[in-house]
């Protein structure tokens, strides 16, 4: 009887095995793509800071273009071959910064920059039938005040 009993038992253990591993690649799929997420934004905010701290120290309305370097490249000043940090994340997406002077005695500068419409692009697009689109973080802006 007990010979019979364990024949049947046969091979249960890998159809299980083969019904939920589609399963369990999708949610690591996911789980993968939401920490590269993340990690983009975070270092796309990191770029954006010190995009900013860099503006503070500069006279108002100059040097925008090393800014945009700053957050596109990593780096001001630019050589030939360099590539972006992000492919998703261009010039066009950081406007123009803005400063402002706020108070009398002192008055107090601050620059604020940011980067609009940047987008995250997953790996795959799709994977047994689940879809993955790209999704566009809001957006993500610095303020700092300047030490002039």
């Amino acid at each position: 009887m007990k010979n019979n009993r364990k024949s049947h038992q046969t091979g249960v253990a890998l159809v299980e095995f083969a019904l939920v591993l589609p399963l369990l690649l999708v949610l690591s799929l996911i789980t993968a793509e939401l920490g590269r997420g993340v990690y983009r934004y975070n270092c796309a905010a990191k770029a954006v800071r010190d995009a900013v701290r860099y503006l503070s120290v500069q006279t108002p309305g100059t040097h925008v273009g090393e800014a945009r370097n700053l957050i596109v490249y990593g780096k001001v000043n630019l050589s030939a071959g360099d590539l972006p940090l992000d492919s998703a994340l261009t010039a066009a997406n950081i406007p123009a910064p803005t400063w402002q002077s706020a108070g009398s005695d002192p008055v107090i500068n601050t620059v604020t920059i940011r980067v609009s419409g940047y987008q995250f692009r997953p790996m795959i697009a799709n994977m047994f039938g689940a879809r993955f689109a790209a999704y566009t973080f809001n957006d993500i802006s610095a303020t700092m005040r300047s030490p002039i």
